[in-house]
């Protein structure tokens, strides 16, 4: 299967199939200098099965974890590149999950002035959202994404086969934006999540490029429209103000993104009955829905968000399933809402 997302200057096809991993050289040109960043808990038989196919390829290794969205590893792979020699034409490959995408990216969009990267993400997180959309960034301190570029990949390959060496945890983390996606962009994908059984292996035979397909098709729909994100495309984050608040408050030790995005979606979810049809879909996720944060702290962090513009806020709100709306609001405002 095809996804084809097309922006003003840039074009690039997202691959979903089993087994792709396997034939990424059928799709883009490996005939050149490829540095492969990926990190200590993706299997060797990943990094090999993508090694196999280049034949003069490179490897950066980070650890891995939401602490190594860092400049010291963003130097890193600067360093690998230079070292190595790479050039404008040459190729950066993202192997993991959304903080290997992130700062491959983002080391891609800064070498040279920006150099060609392919996105290849092994989490379901990764392959649901943030392997699409050109988003590349660090954290700075416990202050997510804060410092980045825009910076589209040439292709994204995903593999539904290389979500079973994932744990439980990690697995449903991914699934909540997914969730996301059909609260503000599909309610048929959102009934889905409603009528299918919550079993991971049920979900991962039966389900699981469905609910890929239509979670990138909703996210594609939108950026193709506002890439840079001053306007419509703000509703990707649904959930996200609160929810990268009660993630940065962990000490990014915490909860997991996808686990603080759904409680920070139900805490901005004012009908009382979309609220519970999506505490029920949570829950048979295994996604959390309430925090223990104290609202001083989270709005602290909020404050700092770089979707706060001086003493204004825009909260995203879904008064229907399917339908989302931006809202600005006073800082001030955000407390009804921790």
């Amino acid at each position: 299967m095809k996804i084809t997302v097309e922006i003003p200057n840039h074009k690039y096809n997202i691959h979903l199939k089993r087994g792709i991993l396997q034939d990424v050289h059928k799709f883009i040109d490996l005939n050149r200098k490829v540095l492969i960043v990926t990190d200590d808990e993706i299997p060797e038989q990943y990094v090999m099965a993508l090694q196999k196919q280049c034949p003069d390829s490179y490897l950066a290794t980070i650890h891995a974890g939401e602490q190594s969205k860092c400049f010291i590893y963003l130097q890193f792979i600067w360093n690998a590149l230079l070292d190595n020699g790479f050039g404008r034409k040459d190729l950066v490959i993202a192997l993991g999950g959304g903080v290997t995408g992130d700062i491959t990216g983002f080391a891609a969009a800064t070498y040279m002035r920006g150099m060609d990267y392919v996105n290849i993400p092994t989490s379901t997180l990764s392959q649901i959202d943030s392997s699409i959309g050109g988003k590349t960034a660090i954290n700075l301190g416990d202050v997510k994404n804060i410092v980045g570029a825009f910076h589209q990949p040439r292709a994204v390959f995903i593999d539904p086969d290389v979500l079973e060496t994932l744990d439980d945890r990690n697995f449903y983390n991914g699934l909540a934006e997914a969730v996301k996606a059909g609260m503000i962009g599909d309610a048929a994908l959102f009934e889905l999540f409603e009528q299918m059984p919550g079993d991971r292996a049920v979900i991962q035979a039966d389900y699981i490029e469905d609910i890929i397909e239509k979670a990138l098709t909703v996210k594609k729909n939108i950026v193709e429209q506002d890439e840079q994100e001053t306007g419509l495309r703000q509703v990707l984050n649904f959930g996200h103000t609160v929810g990268h608040a009660i993630e940065s408050a962990g000490e990014l030790a915490g909860l997991l993104h996808g686990e603080a995005i759904a409680v920070g979606m139900v805490q901005v979810t004012e009908d009382k009955a979309i609220k519970e049809r999506l505490i029920n879909v949570l829950t048979k996720l295994n996604l959390p829905t309430t925090h223990e944060y104290p609202a001083e702290q989270l709005k602290e962090i909020i404050a700092h968000d770089k979707k706060a513009a001086g003493s204004k806020i825009t909260l995203i709100k879904v008064p229907q399933i399917g339908q989302a709306e931006r809202v600005k609001l006073p800082l001030a405002a955000i407390d009804k809402y921790l």
